[in-house]
């Protein structure tokens, strides 16, 4: 009964607003007629035919009736939206209406109609006419706001008519925030068919169909499509300014069942990543299964996904080294929630690798087997402004969690390192070439512990990367903010970078330097545009001054290189690894370095920033500063003296 009620609620929801108006008076007069019979029926006790002079009773009605609503303003409402006042405004108006009536026909009199009638009418009519405005209300009400709920869904286009779509499609078909009014599919062959009840369109199309249909998403409904035709997709979808969201991959999936909640939206690294090469599964376990594993800075970008990779490949036991109380907390719930302890068990540590002795106690207590040390200070400006506390970390921290490796006899020490340590402009890449320079100069002096470099770029995500800042600049309506037009840089998604480490870390043979395989280097501001086209936005610039969001030119930060770099020699070695390569870079034997190492640990004691510069510039092949000291300290307390 309620469907056929909500299918007649639409028509006469889209009528004219006269014709309405019209309808509702129609309704009045029939109420007026049928009053008047039901009156005479409770009066009488028998149905009566309104002739004769029983039918004064009814034109008396409708002429009363009539004058008083119009001018009353019933018919100036909008019955859906009726509530208290509208009702108040029926009842003041059939009560004027019964006192002009009861005058007429209860206290003058009219032959032939009986005076209760006079009274009777009036009361039948308020009861009548009040619930037709209630009925109204409720009926038309709840059904207008339905409709009104239903064109506010966010309509979308489904790309792929395979199962997966066909799966997703199903799933949305009483979604409350989206409503799918078509596919997309590249086979010609189902183009103007029909399936599940929805048109497929060309894909080639979507421009025009956005404007047409009013389209705000597409998903993405292909979970098994390669990265590289993934990428060809959203290049045919970008000019229609339509927001991109997509299905995991079959893999995370698990090939069951599609649903809405399996929507994510368009990640970067759906742009930028590639399609993975499969690891290699002797490398992944030869340094980790069945192995004590240490890993340094373990709350970090790096450090816990190299936690969750370890973890996947069985260690005997894990141990989490991490100077920030939240960050360690935070992985090792995480690898708690997956019952890691049952199978071998996880250790947090609070420790800060520049603590020799709390290192080698750790080390001497558990004896690792492999550790990664992935704890530094890697946020350029902010080492830029704290050059003495970078360089502590990211070089003493360094050697001292290498010596205490030796002194405990660890088996694998890998260093997670940075393409901004080749030829750097600032002092956190400089100290990273620096504890690359080192490790390459113990792995010849000390006995018993490989030591291995793994440097690579940018890692999609991580804390400090431009992407989640450019999210989150979007999602705040603007403007992105840019360091320089030109600006270029590598990326990898932190999955590929985690596995590419062990894997590397599994092929050393002492004092090795890998360089992984980034692709091509991205430009920062064709990223940017990028992740405004896909959130279904317009870049607001010269040419578009009416767009969404605005890129703003900041100007180059303090160190901040336009171009980053993997190899500072040229020819890198291949590896049985298509993704790693082997690079040949000079170094200090230790003796010498040794003594270059003390005197920089002298002039970080007393912070004199200049001998500090001048010491690195000496030791690091192409450290070229792009600036004048900004250290906070060091500015400070020259503006004192000035």
């Amino acid at each position: 009964m309620k469907q056929p009620l909500r299918k007649l609620a639409v028509p006469i929801l889209a009528l004219p607003r006269a014709t309405k108006r019209f309808v509702a008076l129609s309704v009045d007069l029939g109420l007026c007629v049928l009053t008047v019979w039901l009156a005479f029926y409770l009066r009488l006790g028998e149905f009566v035919t309104l002739s004769g002079s029983a039918s004064w009773a009814v034109w008396g009605a409708i002429c009363i009736a009539v004058p008083i609503f119009i001018v009353s303003g019933l018919y100036r409402a909008i019955f859906r939206y009726s509530g208290w006042p509208a009702l108040l405004a029926v009842a003041r108006a059939v009560g004027t209406y019964g006192l002009l009536y009861a005058s007429v026909f209860a206290a003058i009199g009219v032959a032939g109609v009986p005076r209760t009638v006079g009274i009777i009418q009036p009361i039948l009519l308020l009861l009548f006419v009040g619930a037709s405005r209630a009925m109204a209300r409720v009926w038309l009400g709840d059904q207008y706001l339905s409709i009104l709920k239903q064109a506010s869904r966010t309509k979308v286009l489904i790309y792929g008519a395979g199962s997966a779509g066909r799966q997703l499609a199903a799933a949305m078909t009483n979604s409350h925030e989206m409503q799918v009014v078509g596919f997309l599919d590249d086979d010609e062959r189902l183009h103007g068919r029909v399936l599940n009840g929805q048109p497929i369109y060309n894909p080639a199309d979507l421009d025009t169909l956005a404007t047409t249909l009013n389209i705000n998403d597409v998903l993405l409904a292909m979970p098994a499509l390669s990265r590289k035709r993934r990428n060809e997709i959203l290049g045919q979808i970008r000019s229609a300014h339509v927001a991109v969201r997509t299905l995991p991959s079959v893999t995370d999936l698990a090939q069951g069942k599609v649903s809405i909640s399996d929507l994510r939206d368009l990640d970067i690294d759906d742009l930028l990543g590639r399609d993975p090469v499969a690891p290699n599964h002797v490398l992944l376990e030869k340094n980790i299964s069945g192995k004590v594993v240490l890993v340094t800075g373990a709350g970090g970008s790096i450090g816990s996904e190299l936690c969750r990779q370890i973890q996947i490949l069985g260690p005997k036991k894990l141990l989490l080294i991490e100077q920030s109380e939240f960050a360690l907390y935070a992985i090792h719930q995480e690898l708690e929630e997956k019952q890691f302890e049952r199978r071998g068990g996880v250790v947090p540590l609070l420790a800060s690798v520049q603590d020799e002795q709390r290192m080698n106690e750790i080390m001497s207590t558990w004896r690792p087997d492999t550790v990664y040390h992935a704890a530094a200070y890697k946020h350029v400006p902010l080492v830029e402004h704290n050059p003495v506390e970078g360089i502590k970390n990211n070089v003493f921290g360094t050697l001292r969690a290498a010596q205490a490796a030796v002194r405990n006899g660890v088996a694998d020490f890998v260093l997670i390192s940075t393409d901004k340590a080749v030829r750097p402009t600032n002092i956190m890449g400089a100290s990273k070439r620096m504890a690359e320079m080192l490790l390459q100069a113990l792995a010849i002096t000390a006995s018993g512990t490989k030591f291995t470099m793994v440097r690579f770029g940018n890692v999609l995500g991580s804390s400090g990367s431009v992407v989640p800042r450019f999210r989150q600049q979007i999602r705040d309506g603007g403007p992105i903010t840019l360091t320089h037009p030109e600006i270029t840089r590598y990326f990898m998604t932190i999955p590929e970078a985690a596995q590419l480490v062990i894997q590397a870390g599994a092929m050393a043979r002492g004092g090795d330097v890998f360089v992984l395989d980034m692709g091509q280097p991205v430009k920062i501001i064709d990223l940017a545009r990028r992740m405004i086209e896909l959130s279904g936005l317009e870049l607001r610039d010269e040419d578009n001054p009416d767009g969404d969001i605005a890129i703003e030119i900041t100007g180059l930060r303090p160190g901040e290189k336009l171009y980053e770099e993997l190899l500072i020699g040229d020819s890198p070695e291949p590896t049985t690894h298509p993704r790693i390569m082997k690079a040949h870079e000079d170094f200090l034997a230790w003796p010498a370095l040794e003594q270059r190492l003390l005197a920089l640990q002298a002039a970080l004691e007393i912070n004199d920033v200049v001998v500090v510069r001048a010491i690195l510039q000496a030791l690091v092949s192409g450290y070229e500063p792009s600036g004048g000291i900004v250290d906070w300290v060091h500015r400070a307390q020259s503006a004192e003296a000035g």
